[in-house]
């Protein structure tokens, strides 16, 4: 049977080093993420079955995760913060949050809670196991595209950002979006990064490079994928 993932998002290690053991000892696969950015990023690309996420995020407010993470994914999200003031929980939960747990807090409570989130939320692939762009099939739980019916090969970069492309279908993903979420911050005005993969991903799914149905340009601003 193949494990949860539960992905893990906060920037203090001892936390990490203590969530991490006792989620594996429960019987869960874990990532771990230490900014609001990588944490966007892998609830993409990773599939994750539950997000603990905590607000005080180096790079930004961790409401923020929540808020881009639900424009593409039911996946559950327990915040885990310090923050105990009403108005951050609403404000979490408004946005899409399932549950909040305060810190300090007690790793049976935890479990317990993780438990009752993934029940709800039913099968830990069903939220986003596979998606269709005409001739085109993304599957993330194997982690392969399909053009046609047949795998084609994409290095991980392509296959980040198609990911990236296919959590916001139909609509534009800036440059600076897409660098910063797949390259980081450091990235986000180096845009020959990017036009080199589109360049190589057009090359791998489209029927005509020069003439793309799927991967579309939006001149000066970004790219989006069509259906």
């Amino acid at each position: 049977m193949m494990q949860q993932r539960i992905l893990v998002v906060d920037d203090e290690p001892q936390i990490q080093r203590f969530l991490k053991p006792a989620l594996l000892a429960a019987g869960f696969d874990v990532e771990t993420a230490a900014t609001a950015a990588d944490a966007k990023r892998l609830a993409a690309t990773r599939a994750p079955a539950l997000i603990v996420l905590d607000l005080g995020l180096p790079d930004g407010d961790g409401k923020t995760v929540i808020e881009t993470v639900r424009a593409f994914s039911a996946v559950p999200i327990i915040v885990l913060s310090a923050r105990d003031q009403e108005i951050e929980k609403i404000a979490a939960l408004d946005l899409g949050a399932n549950d909040y747990v305060e810190k300090p807090f007690g790793i049976g409570e935890l479990l317990a809670r993780i438990r009752v989130a993934l029940r709800q939320a039913g099968s830990a692939e069903a939220h986003l196991s596979q998606q269709r762009f005409g001739n085109l099939v993304l599957d993330l739980e194997l982690r392969h595209v399909l053009v046609d019916g047949v795998p084609v090969h994409l290095t991980p970069k392509e296959f980040d950002l198609f990911v990236l492309l296919a959590s916001h279908a139909n609509r534009v993903v800036t440059h600076r979006q897409a660098l910063t979420s797949i390259w980081g911050p450091a990235h986000q005005d180096d845009v020959q990064y990017l036009r080199v993969v589109i360049g190589q991903l057009r090359s791998k799914l489209e029927a005509d490079p020069k003439a793309p149905r799927h991967l579309v340009s939006e001149a000066g601003v970004g790219y989006r994928l069509m259906e």
